[in-house]
């Protein structure tokens, strides 16, 4: 048994498709709002379907804010030393220090060849890769005096300048299989990024690779536990059991596990493009990995005792009271908008008796809370955009360019906002006949349809409020000096979202929860 003792974390392989690149940005944010650690992207400059993996990392640093990033693997032929080592960390301070460099010595070199890159035996790709990593460090250390000079056979730098330095210290994952590589890695790098689909044996060969790892650092003076061992893994959610990391969550809590404890495998990066699969490994397999190994590092031998206990659990069908909480209504009025009567809304039927939910239930209902989150911090900043606009930090015509490019503009909320920012992808992945959680959940409970009415009929106003505020920038455009409608204007878009956003999650998170927002999901 081998635990290197490191903390774990979750990921996600993401495939940069560039027919469908607004997937991929809506994918990478699932994955922050499920609570993944890491996302990464396969990088083969030469492939014209694909998005350049540098260019959409930097889209998405902008577009996320806690999620790290990583390149899984940057093709290292194509990309020079210096520029890699300055990008990275000009995208790790401009991003707070969330960008990990995940780094292969090439693959199909018929392909780089013909992209402008250099054909490598594979013992001159290690020998590349070693000046490389060396190239790269040495970028990194700015505060060290006079420049780069390394005079390699593949890479020859003669007095470039340092830095800037990264935010964080960045660690260097290097994806590798053959015995000189791996040793490289024990040396040079901060961490080993293999795919399980490519060990023939699968995880039987773990013991040995690692081995390798661990001579290649006890060589350079370098404690093993220096390497940070982690693993692409591709698997099925299935109701029943199969094959290894095929079957149900349970099972995958155990297996991953077992890397963890057994091969000291601590990063777990998900090859997958389906939502759903990527909800369960984040929100149903990670906390249960962590828990079991955090229990067996604790106190050796549990780990039996603690895999039966949730055997047992699953086969009981246990599940906890429901843990999601709505927003409450902040309860603030700033105008008397008149839009609708609030004391004849509707309510929803309430939940039966003793009613349960499993861990991916509780996640459909936060799912609902974490999408309004989002639009709540989008009216943060229409009403700092107003601010702006008053004190002549920003025209009005900048304004409506934000305006235009946030969710609450481009969603016409007619299929709610829980639908636009996460059923399409769903839909994609799952073939749904209807685009729209309100009409199964007519169709799963009949008594939701008043509150179902009501909801839809405020989409409709909050809709017209929100081109109000665009009606007003419009008119402040040509009257720049009367700022008392737009005021108004925002005023009310924060009256009626706040209130809508609000009776929603006490309407429909329970729902949403017990029944899913499709057939079969739950």
């Amino acid at each position: 048994m081998t635990d290197y003792g490191h903390e774990l974390i979750f990921g996600s392989f993401l495939t940069p498709d560039a027919r469908h690149p607004e997937q991929v940005v809506a994918l990478t944010k699932l994955c922050e709002q499920v609570g993944l650690d890491l996302a990464t992207f396969q990088d083969h400059p030469y492939q014209p379907n694909f998005l350049d993996t540098w260019t959409l990392m930097s889209y998405l640093a902008a577009a996320t804010s806690r999620i790290r990033l990583s390149g899984n693997v940057l093709n290292l032929p194509l990309r020079q030393p210096v520029v890699l080592a300055r990008s990275v960390a000009s995208l790790d301070r401009l991003s707070g220090g969330r960008v990990e460099l995940g780094l292969g010595a090439g693959a199909f070199w018929e392909a780089i060849e013909a992209n402008g890159g250099r054909r490598l035996a594979a013992g001159q790709a290690v020998d590349a890769l070693a000046e490389a990593i060396r190239i790269i460090r040495e970028v990194w250390a700015a505060d060290q005096r006079g420049g780069v000079r390394v005079d390699g056979e593949h890479y020859r730098v003669h007095g470039a300048k340092r830095g800037p330095a990264p935010a964080h210290q960045v660690g260097i994952w290097v994806g590798a299989y053959k015995p000189r590589m791996l040793r490289l890695v024990g040396r040079a790098a901060d961490g080993w990024l293999p795919s399980l689909a490519y060990l023939p044996k699968g995880a039987a060969e773990l013991p040995a690779l690692n081995a390798l790892v661990d001579e290649g650092a006890e060589e350079a003076g370098r404690d093993p536990r220096a390497v940070r061992r982690l693993l692409n893994v591709n698997g099925r959610f299935t109701a029943t059991g199969g094959d290894f990391l095929v079957g149900p969550p349970a099972q995958w809590v155990e297996e991953i596990a077992g890397l963890a404890l057994d091969h000291g495998v601590s990063g777990f990066v998900l090859g997958a493009d389906d939502p759903t699969a990527i909800q369960l490994f984040a929100q149903e397999v990670a906390p249960a990995v962590r828990e079991l190994v955090a229990a067996e590092r604790a106190e050796p031998g549990t780990r039996a005792a603690a895999v039966q206990q949730q055997r047992e659990v699953v086969e009981a069908g246990a599940a906890p009271a429901l843990a999601v909480r709505p927003t409450p209504d902040p309860g603030v009025r700033l105008t008397d908008h008149g839009r609708w009567d609030e004391s004849t809304r509707p309510v929803a039927p309430p939940a039966p008796a003793g009613q349960t939910y499993t861990p991916h239930q509780q996640a459909v209902g936060a799912h609902l809370v974490d999408v309004h989150d989002h639009l709540r911090q989008e009216l943060a900043q229409v009403r700092d955009l107003l601010e702006q606009v008053e004190r002549g930090v920003v025209s009005a015509g900048e304004a409506r360019g934000v305006l235009n490019r946030m969710t609450m503009r481009q969603n016409n909320w007619t299929l709610g906002a829980y639908c636009a920012a996460y059923c399409t992808l769903v839909t994609q992945h799952h073939g749904l006949e209807d685009n729209s959680v309100f009409p199964y959940l007519r169709r799963a409970d009949a008594g939701l349809a008043p509150v179902l009415d009501r909801l839809e009929q405020e989409h409709v106003v909050i809709h017209d409020v929100v081109e109000g505020v665009d009606r007003a920038l419009v008119a402040l455009i040509g009257n720049p000096d009367d700022f008392t409608a737009l005021r108004h204007a925002v005023d009310v878009l924060t009256d009626t979202l706040l209130s809508h956003l609000s009776y929603e999650e006490q309407q429909i998170v329970e729902p949403l929860a017990r029944y899913g927002f499709y057939a079969g999901q739950v």
